[in-house]
């Protein structure tokens, strides 16, 4: 056992003591919130779902802007994530938004990989975290966290159930980023048919064992709103920056024949529902589980691979130092396959050459004799 370990088992619990006074340490929150709103917060969003479903125009909206999008074709050899990263403000607070869209999901006609793009993505900004703080000087506190930390899953409004691909994507994504479902262009089927797709989407995901997030229910002041929204999800939502006067408000809406779909308007979507979830309520929570659940396991299972773990009795620099031996044996055992190969390759070289000469002795002992019986005849 590390002396360290031996220390920490043998002190003593901490005593209780109570103030005479004021001393001042009370104001370490307010501290910490002049600290967090001076650096600024960083918040990434993966969004997946088919070309053309509706991922950027529910962005616009969500964030009341309007980002830069192109649109994506559908003749695309396979899936392409791209990101972009925005600075926005909203009264003193700062936030370094990153939006990643997946071009060409669900577009070829072989699907089977169409998730590899998706996961190598997630696990390639884990790793520039991760190899960020094995630095020797690290720069942490100014880091930009390129970590996604909630994958909004875009399911299409066809009123039967999920798709292969969907349960297959999603089943990759859950122990590596917070997923929340949400139904795109929920005015195109009926309430009823909403209800029961709702439903249905449900209990496939759980029958097939996919964990999405979960809104926490451990903090009093938002327990009842979460695990009331828990139950409301996924959240068919509905997307559009047009203004259209409802009344004597102009307000966010889809104008159709038959009527008008207010964005904000909860009997009509669950737009309002999703934005208190994701921006007003959960975002710090999605930020924390990201870096306590998710890149922890990364993190755990890449130092593993390296042979670091923490209940081998050994501290870091004799770990390092047994896998340093373990290489340099590795090297060495090689180094002497290589060589008995070289030597039974120059054996069988040799042996092909004196077999050679042999040919050649022999042939030149022929054409010889039958020089000397030729000459004879003559």
């Amino acid at each position: 056992m590390a002396v360290a370990e031996v220390q920490k088992n043998l002190a003593p619990e901490a005593r209780h003591l109570k103030l005479n006074g004021h001393v001042g340490f009370d104001s370490l929150p307010d501290q910490l919130v002049n600290k967090s709103v001076s650096q600024g917060f960083s918040f990434n969003i993966l969004c997946v779902g088919e070309t053309g479903i509706g991922k950027s125009t529910l962005m616009d909206t969500l964030f009341n802007t309007h980002f830069d999008s192109t649109p994506s074709t559908h003749d695309l050899p396979g899936v392409k994530l791209k990101s972009h990263t925005y600075e926005l403000r909203e009264s003193n607070v700062n936030l370094k938004l990153t939006l990643v869209d997946t071009s060409g999901f669900g577009d070829q006609i072989n699907k089977e990989n169409s998730f590899e793009s998706i996961t190598d993505y997630i696990n390639t900004q884990f790793e520039a975290y991760l190899q960020e703080e094995l630095k020797i000087k690290r720069s942490l506190d100014t880091y930009h966290d390129t970590r996604v930390h909630v994958c909004l899953y875009f399911i299409a409004p066809t009123g039967h159930s999920l798709k292969a691909l969907d349960l297959v994507t999603m089943k990759r994504l859950d122990s590596k980023v917070n997923i929340i479902p949400v139904i795109a262009k929920a005015d195109t089927i009926t309430k009823a048919e909403l209800q029961k797709f709702k439903l249905k989407l449900m209990s496939e995901i759980t029958s097939n064992g996919i964990q999405i997030y979960q809104f926490p229910t451990d903090d009093e002041t938002v327990a009842d709103l979460n695990s009331t929204m828990n139950g409301h999800l996924p959240f068919a939502v509905v997307g559009s920056t047009d203004e259209i006067k409802v009344g004597n408000k102009m307000m966010k809406a889809r104008q159709y024949p038959w009527g008008t779909v207010q964005i904000e308007n909860e009997n009509h979507c669950d737009f309002v529902k999703l934005r208190e979830m994701l921006l007003r309520t959960n975002m710090q929570d999605m930020v924390d589980v990201t870096h306590s659940r998710h890149y922890e396991l990364y993190r755990r299972t890449k130092l593993g691979q390296l042979g670091f773990v923490d209940d081998n009795g050994m501290s870091l620099q004799e770990t390092y130092e047994h896998k340093r031996q373990e290489h340099m044996a590795s090297l060495q055992k090689k180094e002497e396959e290589m060589r008995q190969m070289f030597v039974v390759r120059v054996k069988e070289k040799e042996g092909e050459l004196k077999d050679a000469e042999k040919d050649l002795h022999s042939k030149f002992d022929t054409l010889k004799k039958q020089h000397a019986d030729e000459k004879k005849k003559t």
